[in-house]
């Protein structure tokens, strides 16, 4: 049966996870299942917070204070969210988005060492509630992630960071999996692509399954 209520999928992960190979995956699986999907990323999204985007993975301000950095994140989520997310969703599309605000708490809280009261205090005031349907966390070990990303283009500001940070990265996403479960799914990215892909395949079969039941 076809689904019409708009939904809101997250993909978050270290460096070197797979995002780009798996986002691109998800939307075909859900495609496949007739949904029209709309494909966005964080930080970007919108015109705006593309030009945000260069500012934070740029090399032109490398001594960003963090809590510029936060503020940053979160005015491109705000324009991201009011210009992209929301109409998206009330017109009943589905919402594929690379990273969203669990990454701000993994990297700007747990990287950076920023107080998640004070995360917490923007995400309440720009999303006025609207966090995602579903999550899918991958996760690798660090250091296999950052052989993986070594293996790319030059490093952006953020994966020139020190081992220990993305420990900490790490660290917080599952912390944040740990605290919400019926959101987060935990995919073991350390695999082949295959095996990658095959779990997060039950993943978003279960979670359509879960959906045609409520709706019926």
């Amino acid at each position: 049966m076809t689904i019409r209520k708009g939904q809101f999928i997250t993909v978050e992960g270290g460096e070197g996870a797979g995002k780009s190979s798996n986002l691109a995956f998800i939307r075909v699986l859900l495609e496949q299942s007739g949904i029209e999907v709309v494909f966005t990323r964080e930080p970007g999204g919108t015109a705006l917070g593309e030009d945000i985007r260069d500012l934070l993975l740029g090399h032109k301000h490398t001594g960003m204070a963090s809590d510029t950095e936060l503020m940053l994140m979160f005015a491109a989520r705000a324009e991201h969210l009011n210009r992209l997310i929301l109409p998206a969703l009330s017109q009943g599309k589905w919402v594929l988005c690379d990273r969203f605000t669990d990454a701000s708490y993994a990297y700007q809280g747990g990287g950076r060492g920023i107080d998640m009261r004070r995360i917490q205090f923007l995400e309440t005031w720009v999303q006025q509630g609207i966090t995602p349907d579903l999550t899918l966390l991958l996760d690798l070990p660090v250091q296999t992630g950052l052989d993986r990303a070594g293996q790319r283009s030059e490093p952006d500001r953020f994966e020139v960071e020190q081992t220990a940070f993305f420990e900490r990265v790490r660290a917080t996403y599952l912390e944040r999996a740990g605290q919400e479960p019926g959101r987060f799914r935990i995919i073991d990215a350390a695999v082949t692509l295959p095996q990658v892909q095959s779990q997060i395949a039950s993943v978003v079969t279960a979670f359509l399954e879960t959906l045609e039941d409520v709706h019926e």
